[in-house]
């Protein structure tokens, strides 16, 4: 017979505002600006449709179903995926008084013991501060800022967070890499490897100078091109940036046959370097935004 253990956790936030306040934050959950899900540092919901009985989604690997939703009160998703256990997890907002209310989120699951394990190892402590988080973020939208320390990030949780980070993946070096193009029209080697960009990410190249160690030789509107001359080959990286995505491009000129040697060695190692530098900048990024519910301070204020 499979053994099962049950898992309840429960997080709660007295917050110094009205009840349909609040709820109006939570009937924006997985809408293009929701001031709750603690992005880009941690995965955002998405939801097939809007906010709804029925609505398929989910956030990172976790993935769910809106079960029961009663607009500006409470919300509850049911698993759809047994990977993570059998159960659900769920919002209220409960009036405690005109101008005070209690933030519930309340998670309950049954899984096997080898599920538990994981749970306890990996998956709890990424839960507890992503949780703890979003209750910052409903504070930060309706008070304008936090009365109280934020949520700390233990080590184990950025340590999960650093280690299933999102990777970098291979596509064909676009056209629009024109600053690229123009400084190495015929290049004898070039790459690029792209990576999607979360909610509230910053899409100006500007914004992403400071995460990347190598000198810039150009700017354009959504182009950032770094890049260094040497007398054995010509390196030039670009970052491009749209609403979706960034891509870095590499692209290497060789002048000689030192250059030729040299790249013989490097290029092997080449597309590991390209990728970290590409997922180190994004995560660094990602880090440095600030948080969504200040992001979108007084926008649940009435």
């Amino acid at each position: 017979m499979r053994r099962t253990r049950t898992v309840r956790n429960v997080h709660q936030r007295i917050v110094s505002a009205p009840a349909g306040t609040v709820g109006a934050l939570l009937d924006r959950l997985a809408t293009p600006d929701d001031p709750l899900f603690p992005t880009p540092v941690w995965p955002g919901m998405v939801l097939d449709r809007p906010l709804g009985v029925g609505a398929d989604g989910g956030h990172g690997r976790v993935r769910y179903r809106v079960t029961a939703y009663e607009p500006g009160r409470s919300v509850r998703f049911d698993t759809t995926d047994p990977g993570i256990g059998e159960g659900h997890h769920r919002f209220d907002v409960e009036p405690l008084g005109p101008d005070r209310c209690r933030v519930t989120h309340a998670l309950e699951l049954t899984m096997g013991t080898r599920t538990f394990a994981v749970w306890k190892l990996a998956i709890q402590p990424v839960h507890d501060t992503m949780v703890e988080e979003i209750l910052d973020n409903v504070e930060r939208a309706v008070l304008g800022r936090l009365p109280h320390p934020p949520a700390r990030r233990t080590p184990r949780a950025l340590l999960l967070n650093r280690l299933f980070w999102a990777r970098p993946v291979a596509v064909p070096v676009p056209e629009d890499a024109r600053l690229l193009h123009d400084a190495v029209a015929r290049p004898d080697f070039a790459d690029a490897w792209r990576m999607p960009l979360r909610p509230g990410m910053e899409r100006d190249p500007g914004a992403w100078r400071h995460v990347l160690p190598a000198p810039v030789q150009g700017r354009a509107e959504h182009e950032l091109m770094l890049g260094e001359d040497a007398s054995h080959l010509d390196y030039r990286a670009s970052l491009l940036l749209d609403d979706e995505s960034v891509t870095l491009v590499s692209a290497v000129r060789l002048h000689n046959t030192r250059g030729r040697l040299y790249f013989a060695l490097v290029r092997p190692l080449h597309p590991y370097a390209a990728r970290l530098m590409l997922r180190r900048a994004h995560r660094r990024v990602a880090h440095a935004t600030r948080p969504a519910g200040e992001r979108n301070a007084g926008a649940g204020r009435h």
